[in-house]
């Protein structure tokens, strides 16, 4: 890890194929958007040698911004898999978006990775270490990932590495924890007129050195007199950390004792200790000093990922059969072992179709080999469940937009193949004697929603295939076709990924949609009881219609729909036009009454009637049942029914007076709070629909990007008068 020995592959982007897991490492590069995470996947490529040149996100050069939309706004809008030769090892560095919005594009990271590096900026100062990042530590930690901390701009006019340490141990190590520290400080020259300080050098702990690079070479030079206290401090909080995250209970004994522990000893002990997620080094990440080819910190981390991040076959991932139910077994990193791999993304390429990234938990995926597709079956979200072969087209090793040839995928390796037609984000690919199904990472329900309608007659010719095809490379959208409102609804995760939709679905499917004012299913019920008569007579000189009825309405019970009595006595409505009647008030009811919203929970009573032995009929019957209904609400009234929502909200308790207070001011109904430890609270309410269209915009403003919440329907209830005449002037609010 400390070893300036190791050195760059090749020098031209090539990754020669591996032939064992134990070869290979994957790292996931998390943390807050423009924390530096893209910046610092080039700067690792030119120091290994897979690029010749490191790009800049503002020029859109980098290997791994590739996509149009992320060239425009400047960030990352989906993962990317850049590979890296080191120390001999191959290295799948996977950059992810830091923006809330593209959550499902951090979590195909995590599954495709064995190990997480935290990209925090130091320019942000503590802000950059807020709740989302401590929330996505802490379920790193739950399944047992080994991570580590990078602390980028530390040229910034405010970058204090100190002050960042101090934050992660307190914020991510649970108050101070021995587990969260520093490898390495960096050496500050002097500020310029801008007040950005350039990093020239770093002091190195466990060597117990300092390295100066200010001539564009790594040089050892003698240790001033505060970096000798600082070396000195910081190798010894260091080493006692090691030994407390160490197997060899005698290091202790010994270093008590005083006895010099072998560099080699306390290397190999740190790299045991990250490898078991027990240990968090802090590294860093600067700019390369003039002169010098590339960034101070590249080396060190590049040690650290290929020492300390564990190979694919330490990190286990389950599988169960696809078809009989049976408990999940753990897959075997073997390359001889039978096929299990996962798709982490799916794309649309114009000339190849269908590309799937996919990560190989065992066996080896060959090119034109016939695999087993199994879906996950969530058709709500528009991915219906499927269990088909396919024959897989060309296997590539990705590096970035660029796809070589590679013929096959060993266990523990990422790679992309095309021609898989039915294969989504999230399925399993297998063996087609041994079908296996791996569950799909966890991915927040999409609640923000995005009312469209076709541009064109064209466009919506096109417009089923193309969302359909968007759903396919996206798990974290939701389509809907609401049935009530006759409205098709795009459920997203914020207002940044509505846009990327969109945007693809017109650059890449030549779809162009406007963008409509959402609206919530209301309804309508009787707010009292009372009797009404239906009269539909016409005389017009041949055939006429003669139909009346008298009906009594009672409201119901909320959930009871529409119930119809006959109590018609003594023929004064013919039993054939009984049925006629209650079909004429079950399609008005259906249209609705007033505001024309659905009427429901309501009894409707035939009382009497009058027929016509020549002018009667079915229709005109039904006319006549839907006049009285409509009579009754006129004498009754109507009260508006809005959905209310169950709501659960998660915040870290800096928030939770602002959350509580806005959730009020939505007309909800706190039913209560609970502590979730990790300072952190659910609170439970009740919320009318209508004032949630854009909360998941709203939450993530009042939290700072800490909060999370849930919703399922609970019930309708009366909507408050003011509101209830707003809609019926202007047939709903917004």
């Amino acid at each position: 890890m400390v070893d300036k020995s190791s050195g760059p592959a090749a020098g031209n982007g090539a990754t020669p194929p591996v032939d064992r897991p134990d070869l290979i490492r994957n790292a996931v590069l998390v943390g807050h958007s423009g924390a530096g995470k893209t910046t610092l996947v080039e700067a690792l490529a030119l120091t290994s040698g897979a690029v010749n040149r490191a790009g800049r996100v503002e020029d859109g050069t980098c290997v791994s911004d590739y996509d149009d939309i992320e060239h425009r706004q400047h960030r990352s809008v989906q993962l990317s898999v850049v590979p890296m030769i080191w120390s001999d090892r191959k290295i799948n560095l996977v950059d992810t978006p830091g923006y809330a919005d593209f959550v499902s594009e951090l979590r195909a990271g995590l599954r495709a990775a064995d190990a997480a590096l935290f990209v925090v900026s130091a320019a942000e100062g503590p802000e950059g270490v807020g709740g989302a990042t401590r929330a996505l530590w802490e379920e790193c930690a739950a399944v047992g990932m080994p991570r580590a901390i990078v602390v980028t701009h530390l040229d910034a006019a405010r970058g204090d590495f100190d002050d960042m340490v101090r934050t992660c141990r307190t914020v991510l190590g649970g108050g101070g924890s021995e587990s969260v520290l520093p490898l390495h400080l960096p050496v500050y020259g002097a500020a310029g007129a801008d007040g950005h300080r350039p990093v020239t050098g770093m002091i190195e702990l466990l060597p117990n050195c300092v390295v100066d690079y200010s001539s564009g070479e790594a040089e050892r030079v003698e240790p001033t007199p505060a970096q000798r206290e600082q070396l000195a401090e910081g190798r010894e909080r260091l080493i006692e950390g090691i030994i407390a995250e160490s197997e060899d209970e005698s290091l202790m004994e010994r270093y008590l004792a005083g006895d010099d522990l072998e560099l080699d000893s306390l290397v190999a002990d740190l790299e045991r200790a990250v490898a078991r997620g027990g240990f968090h080094p802090v590294l860093f990440a600067a700019p390369a000093p003039d002169g010098a080819r590339q960034g101070l910190g590249t080396v060190e981390l590049l040690d650290l990922i290929v020492g300390g991040f564990p190979a694919p076959s330490e990190h286990p991932v389950s599988a169960a059969p696809a078809a009989d139910g049976a408990a999940p077994v753990a897959l075997t990193c073997d390359p001889d072992a039978d096929l299990a791999a996962e798709v982490i993304r799916t794309a649309s390429d114009p000339y190849v179709g269908r590309v799937s990234l996919v990560r190989v938990f065992s066996g080896t995926l060959h090119a034109d080999d016939t695999v087993h597709v199994c879906g996950h079956g969530q058709a709500e979200r528009g991915h219906p469940d499927h269990d088909v072969d396919e024959r897989v087209g060309a296997v590539t090793a990705p590096f970035g937009k660029q796809q070589r040839p590679l013929g096959q995928v060993i266990a523990g390796d990422i790679g992309y193949v095309t021609k898989l037609g039915h294969a989504e984000t999230g399925d399993t690919l297998s063996a087609t004697g041994t079908p296996l199904r791996i569950e799909p990472w966890p991915i927040p329900d999409p609640l923000l929603p995005v009312a469209i309608r076709a541009h064109g007659k064209s466009d919506e010719d096109k417009l089923s295939q193309g969302l359909a095809r968007l759903a396919a490379e996206d798990p974290a959208m939701r389509l809907e076709n609401n049935d009530q409102t006759h409205q098709l609804v795009l459920w997203c995760l914020g207002e940044a990924h509505r846009d990327v939709a969109l945007e693809r679905l017109r650059q890449r499917f030549g779809v162009h949609v406007d963008v409509i004012e959402h609206k919530v299913a209301l309804r309508e019920t009787f707010a009292a009881g009372g009797r009404a008569r239906g009269r539909h007579v016409k005389q017009s000189g041949g055939h006429g219609q003669y139909a009346v009825c008298e009906i009594e309405v009672q409201p119901l019970p909320g959930g009871s729909g529409i119930e119809f009595v006959d109590k018609v006595v003594g023929g004064a409505v013919p039993r054939q036009f009984i049925p006629s009647v209650e079909k004429g008030i079950r399609a008005q009811a259906a249209r609705g009454v007033t505001p024309g919203y659905p009427l429901v929970d309501v009894r409707v009573t035939l009382l009497d009637g009058k027929a016509h032995s020549v002018d009667s009929s079915d229709a005109a019957f039904q006319t006549a049942g839907a006049l009285a209904l409509r009579e009754a609400a006129s004498n009754a009234g109507i009260d508006v029914l809005e959905p209310f929502a169950r709501v659960w909200v998660t915040v870290a308790d800096d928030y939770l007076g602002q959350v509580l207070g806005d959730l009020s001011g939505r007309r909800g109904r706190v039913l209560g709070t609970e502590p979730r430890g990790h300072g952190r609270t659910r609170i439970d309410a009740e919320v009318p629909e209508l004032e949630l269209s854009r909360y998941a915009i709203d939450l993530r403003s009042l939290s700072h990007g800490s909060g999370e919440f849930g919703r399922d329907y609970a019930r309708h209830e009366p909507m408050p008068a003011q509101l209830a005449n707003a809609v019926r002037a202007d047939g709903q609010v917004s």
